[in-house]
């Protein structure tokens, strides 16, 4: 195997950086697996990685990406074979081990899943984590018995990676979506994902009282701070909240209102060690629930030239949809 492209965060007397390199395969940890990745993607705590807005990264020097897709060219593990596709989301990878924005990986076989059917590596990142992760909000939903009549889901920062596939897939299990955005552009096209109403974030964003009007069944929220208080503090008895980002903050301002007067359960949602079974279970939901023509319209394709400049973007929330990483051109 001849040297390779990668993306190669360091920390030295010049500071935090991000650059493209190229690394020989002696480099790469040693693991059992190794994978020629053909797809990564550029998720929020991958932007935060290589700009070093927040100590991601553990330790230095460090491939990012925390999704990878691609073929085994190398195993020690039978439950995998050369030629075998795979991919992985999560398990530190990208933070604390070398991740996917690179041509070339070396993993464990208990991080690695096998391609579903009927995905494609591509389609795989342009689900990635952030789409694993609405998968998984969905399922916490169902699994505490919010049902479509039980009225409407409320999807925060619908525009994202995670809430952008939590809408299309609400919307096709049959529930009623009401999205919050703070992109007045993006209406229209949160409306094509299957939002039956769009809501500005500043309905939710500001400090909230302890209870306020009951209007949702059930919330997807990936903001955190004070819209996920506002969340909790507008949903109604018995309803669910999950919980499974913080673009606005790590904050929870909040109060136990919500959860002993209206019975309410906040829920939250781990991606990274999540069990394979969950895994399983979350890209089925995937597979069943979400529309491919509109996971097709949700995406962005740049090479691994192009993610350094992209990652401050994504920080500042001019991105829409999934952005994924051809690391092969």
């Amino acid at each position: 195997m001849t040297s390779f492209k990668a993306i190669l965060v360091s920390k030295d007397d010049k500071g935090y950086q991000a650059r493209m390199t190229s690394l020989s395969p002696e480099q790469l940890p040693k693991e059992p697996i190794e994978v020629a990745v053909e797809y990564s993607t550029l998720n929020y705590k991958d932007a935060l990685a290589i700009t070093g807005e927040s100590p991601i990264v553990r330790h230095f020097p460090l491939v990012p990406g925390i999704d990878l897709a691609g073929l085994v060219t190398r195993s020690e593990d039978p439950k995998f074979k050369v030629g075998d596709a795979v991919m992985l989301n999560g398990w530190g990878v990208g933070e604390s081990k070398w991740g996917g924005m690179s041509q070339r990986a070396a993993v464990r076989g208990e991080w690695l899943l096998p391609l579903p059917e009927p995905f494609s590596t591509k389609d795989a990142m342009a689900i990635g984590t952030a789409g694993y992760t609405a998968a998984l909000c969905v399922l916490a939903l169902q699994q505490h018995n919010i049902m479509p009549a039980d009225g409407d889901v409320l999807v925060t920062g619908a525009s994202g990676g995670v809430g952008s596939i939590a809408v299309n897939l609400l919307s096709n299990l049959g529930y009623r979506v009401v999205a919050s955005t703070g992109k007045s552009s993006e209406v229209d096209w949160l409306k094509r994902q299957g939002a039956a109403d769009v809501i500005d974030r500043t309905e939710l964003s500001s400090s909230s009282r302890s209870l306020t009007a009951e209007r949702w069944s059930g919330v997807v929220d990936t903001v955190g701070s004070h819209t996920l208080a506002s969340a909790c503090a507008s949903t109604q008895y018995g309803g669910v909240v999950t919980a499974c980002g913080l673009a606005q903050g790590m904050d929870f301002p909040a109060t136990v209102a919500p959860f002993i007067l209206r019975g309410i359960t906040l829920v939250g949602i781990d991606s990274v060690y999540c069990s394979t079974e969950r895994r399983f279970q979350a890209w089925d939901l995937l597979a069943k629930y979400l529309e491919r023509t509109a996971l097709q319209k949700m995406i962005t394709t740049v090479g691994l030239d192009e993610v350094s400049e992209r990652a401050p973007d994504m920080l500042a929330g001019r991105l829409k949809g999934r952005m994924v990483v051809d690391v092969n051109v």
